[in-house]
C-alpha cells in the first residue's frame, strides 16, 4: 500500500468511526474523503479480493444481499455494501472498514451502473451478475442500451469474468462478449406455441438485431419473458437456472420452486423472485448446497429500505424504494396482494440520486389502486405537488390525502393513521431520510 492510500484509509476509519459512533451514518462520506485523497485507492485496497459486482437497474440490493447470506455459510471472510450505497465513495467506505479475516476474501458488492468501469479499472471481477435493465433516472442514464454500454465499459476490462445475467432480458443477448455467460430466467414449458407481443408503452421490445417488434411465448413482467423475433430468429438463449414455479405470492412471503427445488423467503412480488433467482445461480456456481440457499432464503429478510417493516407505536411502517415506472408497477401489484387494511404514503424527491426528472410517476398504474378502500393517502417529499396531483387524476378523492412536505412532518402523522399497517413508497432520498428520522426518534435500533 503506498503513503497516500495508508493515509486515505487511516482518514477513512476515523471519519467512519466518528460518523457511525455518534451520527448514525458513514455508508459513504469516508469513502468520499479517502477517494479524494487518493483517487487510486481501490487499486491498493481490493488487491487480494474475489470481487462479484452485482448490477442493473432493479434488485441489486436484495441479490447482493441474498448472495452474502449465501456465500457466508461457506467463506468465513465476506465484505458487502448492505446500505445498499453503490457509487465510488459508498464502496470505497465498504473496503476502507472492512476487517480481513484472510488472504483471499471476497466481496459481494451492489454497484451502479454508471460505477461499473470506475471499480473495474482498479479490481478485475471473478463474476458480473447482471440483474434487468429498465428507463430509469433518463438524466443520468439515458436509454436502456447507454445504461447497458456503461456495464458493458466494465466489463470489456475484465474479459476473463463469468457473467450471470438474467435471460429473460433481451438486452444481455444484444451484444457478443468474449466472457463465459451463464442465463438465468423463468421456465416457459407449456407456452412454445404462444405468440404475441409485449402490451403498449413496454420499453426494449425492438430486436436488437434488426430492430424489429419482438414476440413472446412467455412474459413475467415488463420486457422480461421468453422472447423471439419472428423476422431474424433471435430469440431467448438457454437457461442453465431456472425458476419452475411461482406458487405463492404476497407482500410477506413468496413461495416458488428453481431447477424443482422448493423456497420459501419472506418478502414478496415476482421481482423479488428474479433476485432470488439470481442469488441462487451464482451460490450454485460458487458451491453451495441447497439446504445453505434455503437456509438463506428463510432470514427475515429485511433490507435497507426495500420492503422494510418499522414499528412505530402500534403501526407496521413498510418501505418500499421505488425510482422507475416497471419497478413501481411491481410494488403496486404486490401491495394490492395484501388482503388487509392499510394506508398509503408516497413521499417523491427529485435530487440528484432520485433522478431529476420525475415524469416516471406518470407511468406508474396508479389507477389500480382501489380508492373507495383506501383511507388516507399522505404525499410527501420535495415534489409533493407532483405526486398529489398524480394521486388526484387516478382518481383519490382528495379529503383522503394529507401533504407534508418534510419527512419530520409525515414520521409525526404515522401516528394518526387510522390503519394499523401503512405502505410507504419513497424515492432514495427520501427513504434515507426516513430512516434517519426513524432512527433519530429510537424505531430504528
Amino acid at each position: 500500500m503506498t503513503f497516500k492510500s495508508s493515509i486515505a484509509t487511516l482518514t477513512g476509519k476515523t471519519s467512519y468511526f466518528i460518523l457511525s459512533k455518534f451520527f448514525n451514518g458513514g455508508s459513504s462520506y469516508p469513502g468520499k474523503i479517502a477517494y479524494k485523497i487518493d483517487p487510486d485507492i481501490l487499486k491498493s485496497l481490493g488487491k487480494n479480493y474475489d470481487l462479484i459486482i452485482v448490477t442493473g437497474t432493479n434488485g441489486k440490493t436484495l441479490t447482493t444481499s441474498l448472495i452474502t447470506k449465501m456465500l457466508t455459510q461457506k467463506y468465513d471472510d465476506v465484505l458487502t455494501n448492505p446500505t445498499g450505497s453503490n457509487m465510488i465513495q459508498g464502496i470505497v467506505t465498504s473496503f476502507v472498514t472492512h476487517h480481513k479475516k484472510s488472504k483471499k476474501p471476497l466481496a459481494v458488492l451492489e454497484v451502479d451502473e454508471a460505477n461499473v468501469e470506475i471499480i473495474c479499472r482498479y479490481i478485475k471481477p471473478k463474476y458480473f451478475i447482471l440483474t434487468n435493465i429498465f428507463r430509469d433516472q433518463m438524466d443520468r442514464y439515458g436509454e436502456i442500451y447507454t445504461t447497458y454500454q456503461k456495464i458493458l465499459n466494465g466489463i470489456k476490462l475484465a474479459p476473463e469474468a463469468t457473467i450471470i445475467a438474467n435471460g429473460d432480458a433481451a438486452i444481455f443477448s444484444s451484444k457478443d462478449l468474449p466472457n463465459k455467460v451463464i442465463y438465468y430466467g423463468f421456465n416457459a414449458d407449456g407456452h412454445e406455441n404462444e405468440d404475441f407481443k409485449a402490451p403498449t408503452n413496454t420499453d426494449g421490445v425492438l430486436c436488437p438485431k434488426c430492430n424489429h417488434i419482438m414476440h413472446y411465448h412467455m412474459i413475467t413482467y415488463a420486457n422480461l419473458g421468453s422472447y423471439f423475433c419472428p423476422n431474424c430468429g433471435f430469440k431467448r438463449n438457454e437457461l442453465k437456472y431456472q425458476v419452475t414455479s411461482v406458487d405463492e405470492l404476497l407482500p410477506n412471503i413468496s413461495k416458488f420452486s428453481i431447477d424443482g427445488n422448493k423456497f420459501e423467503m419472506n418478502i414478496g412480488g415476482k421481482y423479488n423472485v428474479y433476485n432470488a433467482l439470481a442469488a441462487y445461480s451464482i451460490a450454485k456456481e460458487m458451491g453451495i448446497s441447497i439446504d445453505q440457499i434455503k437456509k438463506a432464503f428463510s432470514y427475515d429478510e429485511k433490507v435497507f429500505g426495500r420492503q422494510e417493516t418499522i414499528t412505530v407505536n402500534d403501526k407496521d411502517v413498510n418501505i418500499i424504494l421505488v425510482k422507475n415506472p416497471v419497478g413501481l408497477n411491481q410494488v403496486i401489484e404486490t401491495i394490492l396482494s395484501d388482503h388487509d387494511d392499510y394506508s398509503l404514503a408516497f413521499l417523491l424527491n427529485a435530487n440528484y440520486a432520485d433522478g431529476i426528472d420525475t415524469s416516471w410517476i406518470w407511468d406508474g398504474n396508479f389507477e389500480d389502486f382501489d380508492y373507495q378502500k383506501l383511507p388516507l393517502v399522505i404525499t410527501g417529499g420535495k415534489r409533493v405537488k407532483d405526486v398529489t396531483y398524480r394521486f388526484k387524476i387516478a382518481g383519490l378523492d382528495m379529503s383522503k390525502n394529507k401533504e407534508t412536505v418534510e419527512i419530520e412532518d409525515f414520521v409525526k402523522e404515522i401516528p394518526n393513521i387510522p390503519t394499523k399497517k401503512i405502505y410507504v413508497l419513497a424515492t432514495y432520498t427520501a427513504m434515507l431520510s426516513l430512516r434517519k428520522t426513524l432512527s433519530e426518534k429510537g424505531y430504528i435500533k
